[in-house]
């Protein structure tokens, strides 16, 4: 066996920095999409209820998002910047539509959200309550805008539209005015959009959860039965209920997404099924090992007909399979490439994002029914248990977006299916920069890693901080009614103090 140095690759080496940072960002990313729409109904409800535990929630809710920002943006700047570092031919051939895009992005959504997020933190005693209401759902507003316009960008490269290559640039460039309407129209956008969004507030709705219980908890093992009751078990509630239309949301646009999918990129979701032949009635396989490939695939607990369900609504119909898919792509756009994506990455991340995304709603289900009626709930496993849970979206959704990524491979700009004669599409080995040396990249692979690492630290040491800190409450003798409500006004009492 040769103990020689295994030489470095740029493409290997761009690859993984790329893939690290952006499941890293991607952490942060979801937590800001469905928490700042969440802080702003807190504090629409407060001002249209007059209760100031939600004016409380809102204080206590919107410092993390305000932490999770700050780490989102910093994080999210290096991504850019790695496509003319790292991917110039990329970046030459498709720059003229991808970058248009993200520059709505940058120049509309992220300083819309930015600005109004200044006013909302810094205006709180100088603007109106309503005016103030009105910046963080401008901010909610702004972080939504953001995500569709990056998913816009991310959905051309899975099924370009609107673009034509110019024979004498050699370029991909937009087809006219209405070319970039059909970009903001792609049809995997919109259903990419749907999804995305509902499992942010699946997100959201779990931190909220998991630290409303453990507060709740706190509280009343502390024998603090008003905060416990009218703070931290309503927003256990409110995370809760989030939760479970979220994730009802998020299996229903996933279920239209992956027929969308199976129809545009049916390399990926034969992967994602490890599914090799082309087979009617195919069914929803648990456990899978080997390749489809050397024949080495080996299925483990298969139920007959699901996949063939998800993949068009017949149980019965014909679905392909990778074989099928590797000669369909061999045969367009040529032999001597491996189309088939990695089997058991796609495999496993998809049942990964799917089993902790359920149970992350079915966290959310048990909640409901143990908060029911006006209880409260004092067992501290379960409030570690509430506090764990939080992880369960956050990683189902890094889990889905690696799935999305990795089931594309070898295309960094999958071809239109549709569309045959089309020529705009590009493998993943020829957007890779030819003037980087590899030990370039794997420099800043290095020094990125490590600086995320260390923001990672500071991320986690934050929020800890403020959620251990809670909210210091100044609670009078309280005469509460048989249903446990205070009487008259002394609700108000319990408020944020700074």
């Amino acid at each position: 066996m040769s103990l020689a140095p295994m030489a470095l690759d740029s493409l290997d080496v761009a690859r993984w920095q790329f893939g690290i940072t952006t499941v890293y960002h991607f952490i942060l990313v979801p937590l800001t999409i469905g928490l700042s729409p969440l802080v702003a109904l807190m504090e629409t409800l407060h001002l249209r209820t007059g209760n100031e535990q939600w004016r409380t929630a809102t204080r206590f809710f919107g410092n993390l998002l305000l932490i999770n920002f700050a780490l989102g943006v910093a994080t999210g700047i290096v991504q850019e910047f790695q496509f003319g570092m790292n991917w110039s031919e990329y970046s030459r051939f498709v720059g003229n539509i991808f970058g248009a895009p993200l520059a709505f992005e940058a120049l509309l959504a992220f300083f819309m959200e930015s600005t109004f997020l200044g006013l909302w933190i810094f205006g709180r005693d100088r603007l109106s309550p309503k005016l103030h209401n009105l910046c963080i759902w401008m901010v909610a507003l702004g972080t939504n805008l953001s995500a569709f316009f990056i998913l816009a960008a991310n959905s051309w490269m899975q099924h370009p539209v609107g673009a034509v290559v110019n024979p004498d640039t050699g370029r991909a460039e937009l087809d006219g005015v209405g070319g970039f309407f059909e970009v903001l129209g792609n049809k995997i956008l919109w259903v990419t959009v749907a999804h995305v969004l509902a499992s942010a507030f699946l997100v959201a709705g779990t931190l909220i959860l998991g630290v409303s219980a453990w507060w709740m908890i706190k509280a009343t093992r502390a024998g603090q039965d008003f905060e416990a009751r009218h703070l931290w078990r309503r927003m256990t509630r409110f995370g809760a209920v989030t939760m479970v239309i979220a994730g009802i949301l998020t299996a229903g646009s996933g279920h239209i997404q992956g027929q969308i999918v199976a129809e545009e990129q049916p390399a990926k979701m034969a992967a994602a099924e490890m599914l090799c032949e082309t087979e009617s009635g195919a069914g929803f396989t648990v456990a899978a090992f080997g390749s489809c490939a050397d024949g080495t695939a080996k299925h483990l607990i298969t139920v007959p007909y699901v996949y063939s369900f998800m993949a068009t609504n017949d149980p019965n119909a014909e679905i392909m399979g990778l074989n099928d898919a590797q000669e369909l792509y061999a045969e367009r756009y040529g032999d001597g490439v491996d189309y088939t994506p990695n089997e058991m990455i796609t495999f496993w991340s998809f049942r990964l994002m799917i089993g902790l995304g359920m149970l992350a709603v079915a966290i959310g289900v048990v909640a409901l029914w143990l908060t029911r009626r006006g209880r409260l709930v004092d067992s501290p496993l379960l409030g570690k248990i509430a506090l764990w849970s939080m992880w369960l979206p956050f990683v189902a959704a890094s889990f889905g977006w690696i799935m999305t990524e990795m089931g594309r491979q070898p295309w960094v700009v999958v071809p239109n299916l549709a569309d045959p004669v089309s020529q705009v599409y590009m493998l993943t080995a020829d957007g890779v920069s030819t003037v980087v040396s590899p030990g370039t990249v794997l420099a800043s692979l290095i020094g990125f890693t490590l600086l995320y690492a260390a923001l990672g630290v500071v991320w986690f040491l934050l929020l800890r901080r403020y959620v251990r800190e809670g909210v210091r409450t100044q609670v009078p003798d309280v005469v509460e009614d048989a249903a446990g409500r205070p009487a008259d006004d002394a609700e108000t009492l319990l408020s944020f103090q700074y």
